[in-house]
């Protein structure tokens, strides 16, 4: 069993990782090794000018440190104060930076100085976006092609003798007692007080592991195109790089691309321009769903497939170039100790165990077992409980990610189990929970919600902050503050304060101030803003006719004309389930499950929104057919039980931390389902003023993708310049994918050929 549901869930939690999986960093760039920073594309830095900021700032808060200067007063040359592992952009920056400030440093790189730049194809331009943002350090940055680029950093090398040691990998790196560093490399041992690592994403170059892969006509990477000509050439690989080579190539060659994908995916649409041209006048031959089977003097044999069938070719070529990518470096990571985003790793069954243990425990504690044998045991309930919850936490820290999702469980299913009302509890809390938890006269649920008003506004502070003020948007400052408001507002002060005075002091009119049915049901008030279906009650209980008519104008007029100008931005903007999610949730933003597996999931919010539509029914209809009191009753509870409970509360939030923070809404909310009904209806009649629009700068960073909560594959819209709706995904318009593309390629706008009503972009400051 627990090895099925391994095979189920594993791929679809390790999916978030996409093709790199990043290390964890704390503030200021520091790695869970004490002394060790990382930066550059390891940190999210996917262009150059972010990158020479992270370097930058690393070095500026090495140098601020009171024992940052610690070289051997012997004068040992092998001691330094700071070792940089990496001459890219990051590294370099980082490095002359440190030494400005009397740091004695050294840099270190297996390769090349700014290798991934000499890798680039003769003549590439390098840009140096984000414009909004001035270059930091002492390296030069313009937009330029790759040569002068490279000259100049070199000239910047020289002039301030800037200690770099190239083709030289560091093998192995121990962290000393006293806190410094041991370094050794093919050629020397070295000694350091802090290191930085800036390698980059990119590991060794993959390998196709066929035989002949070693023949030394098959690189795997390519430095100078335009010295083959008139040749046959193999290029390998289906992506922008490959392309671009084969391309190159192409000018002066015979070359054919194997892909061995039935289309391109992810081109640029400027490179799928110019690779059509290539193919549609005979420079260039692409053989798509073909694999290399080996390489011998001359030839190469190819496994094809056409039609479902296979077969085996056989051509000539001088030169081929291997270029799938590169293996990211997580083993090298892993071997200095750095822990890494998203391992899932460690038993899930012992985690279980534990789970179970403290609820016993918690069980005998309450004192409400029925059970003559635990009659009085409480204090020994209270340490077993205790004692399972620090195994979980022990265990998480050693590595076990099953513990941690365990203690996330543990206090959501506390938090809501006990929320019920009291006799109601869930077990282990039945019949002593609720009151536990009560305080000053006010019952768990009123501490419930104080509690969800300020983990909103503390964490919503934090990611206003981190997308508002850091990256300089108002548009994110906006959707923050107006998040926090309406928790304050209208889910806190309106149904727990204004709505007894309203009634008290009669704001609401005499009439409605003496009427039981509206007067008497404050929790009416969470239906201002919750629509049905999300709000599933607006309609049960012998409303007040008031509460009938508001309901059905803000869920079948108010949300679809809303839904019309902005999509689902009642999400991101509005919902209290979505803002704990954006507030809360925000710091795992990046584990939302990606892929297609994770977007089938997403059927079961239509599960759940035709569950509210029956249910809702059959209560309507039993006060005339008392043949649907029992079903109705029975449906009511089920989806009480369900969806308000656990699919709402305990399930999303315990997954939080593993899943993202958009759980509930992109899988199960009713609500949001529905509006995305209403969006793709308006984006296919062509009336929609809701999407998402790219221009054709993006460079392939992924960082659209990883940052989006509820997992859509932005890049590959922003490559093929394809908006982005609802009838293609579930986007709330959130916008950090807007805010946080270093070229700044998305926008939100006006659906082509709409008439321009409203206009939603993310200004910068």
């Amino acid at each position: 069993m627990w090895n099925g549901l391994n095979k189920l869930l594993l791929p679809v939690l390790q999916s978030a990782n996409m093709s790199t999986q990043r290390p964890i960093l704390r503030r200021n760039f520091a790695s869970n090794v004490d002394g060790l920073y990382i930066i550059g594309d390891l940190a999210g830095a996917p262009v150059v000018k972010l990158a020479m900021e992270q370097g930058n700032d690393v070095a500026e808060h090495i140098v601020a440190q009171l024992d940052a200067k610690s070289a051997d007063p012997r004068g040992d040359p092998n001691i330094y104060d700071l070792v940089v592992i990496g001459a890219g952009a990051a590294g370099l920056n980082a490095a002359l930076t440190a030494q400005d400030h009397g740091l004695k440093v050294l840099v270190l790189e297996k390769n090349k100085i700014a290798n991934t730049i000499e890798d680039f194809p003769e003549g590439k331009w390098v840009y140096a976006e984000p414009d909004t943002r001035p270059p930091k350090g002492k390296l030069w940055l313009d937009g330029a092609r790759k040569e002068e680029l490279i000259s100049r950093w070199h000239e910047i090398i020289t002039e301030n003798h800037l200690e770099v040691r190239v083709d030289e990998g560091v093998e192995t790196l121990r962290k000393r007692s006293d806190g410094g560093f041991d370094l050794s490399t093919p050629r020397a041992k070295y000694s350091a007080r802090r290191v930085v690592l800036a390698t980059g994403q990119r590991g060794n170059p993959r390998r196709l592991g066929v035989a002949g892969e070693d023949r030394e006509e098959v690189y795997h990477r390519l430095y100078s195109p335009k010295h083959y000509a008139n040749e046959d050439i193999l290029v390998v690989g289906g992506g922008n790089s490959a392309i671009e080579a084969a391309l190159t190539l192409s000018e002066q060659n015979r070359v054919t691309l194997s892909y061995r994908g039935f289309q391109f995916t992810r081109l640029f649409k400027d490179n799928r321009r110019k690779l059509d041209q290539a193919v549609n006048t005979g420079k260039l031959t692409v053989i798509y769903q073909s694999r290399v089977i080996s390489f011998s003097a001359g030839t190469y044999n190819l496994d094809v497939e056409e039609a479902g069938r296979k077969r085996t070719v056989e051509l000539p070529y001088k030169h081929a170039f291997v270029l799938i990518g590169a293996e990211a470096p997580t083993e090298f990571l892993r071997s200095l100790g750095i822990k890494l985003e998203n391992d899932w790793n460690g038993n899930a069954l012992w985690a279980a165990m534990l789970v179970l243990a403290a609820f016993f425990g918690l069980w005998v504690l309450g004192g409400k077992t029925g059970v003559a044998a635990f009659q009085g045991q409480a204090t020994a309930g209270g340490l077993l409980a205790l004692a399972a919850a620090a195994s979980l936490v022990v265990l998480g820290r050693r590595g076990n990610q099953f513990a941690w999702l365990g203690v996330s469980f543990v206090i959501c299913y506390t938090i809501y189990g006990a929320k019920q009302a009291e006799g109601f509890e869930f077990w282990p809390f039945r019949g002593w929970g609720a009151k536990a938890l009560a305080f000053w006269n006010r019952p768990w649920s009123f501490w419930y919600t104080v509690l969800y008003t300020l983990v909103m506004t503390v964490f919503g502070l934090q990611a206003m902050k981190r997308w508002g003020f850091a990256k300089r948007d108002p548009f994110q400052i906006w959707r923050y503050v107006s998040l926090i408001s309406f928790q304050w507002i209208f889910f806190f002060l309106i149904p727990e304060f204004l709505f007894r005075w309203a009634v008290q002091y009669q704001w609401v009119g005499e009439r409605l101030a003496h009427d039981s049915n509206f007067a008497g049901n404050a929790w009416r008030t969470y239906g201002l803003i919750y629509a049905w279906p999300l709000f599933f009650y607006t309609f049960f209980g012998n409303p007040s006719q008031v509460w009938i008519v508001w309901g059905a104008l803000l869920s079948f007029v108010i949300i679809p004309v809303l839904v019309l100008f902005h999509g689902k931005r009642y999400c991101s903007w509005i919902c209290g389930c979505g803002g704990l999610a954006e507030t809360l949730g925000d710091r795992w933003r990046h584990l939302a499950p990606k892929g297609k597996t994770s977007v089938r999931w997403e059927f079961m919010n239509s599960v759940v929104l035709g569950g509210a539509v029956v249910v809702t029914l059959a209560v309507l209809a039993r006060d005339s057919w008392h043949i649907f009191a029992k079903p109705a009753n029975l449906g009511l509870e089920i989806y009480h039980l369900m969806a308000d409970v656990w699919l709402v509360g305990i399930l999303p939030v315990t997954l939080y931390p593993f899943f993202g923070g958009k759980v509930w809404c992109r899988y199960w909310c009713p609500l949001a389902k529905m509006m995305q009904i209403f969006s793709a209806a308006f984006t296919r009649f062509r009336v929609s003023r809701f999407a998402i629009h790219s221009n054709e700068k993006c460079i392939a960073c992924m960082e659209c993708s990883r940052n989006c909560q509820v997992g859509i594959d932005v890049m590959q819209y922003a490559l093929k310049q394809e908006p982005i709706t609802n009838a293609n995904s579930s986007c709330i318009g959130c916008g950090i994918c807007v805010t946080v593309c270093p070229m700044d390629v998305l926008s939100f706008s006006n659906a082509p050929g709409a008439p321009i009503l409203v206009q939603i972009t993310a200004a910068r400051l």
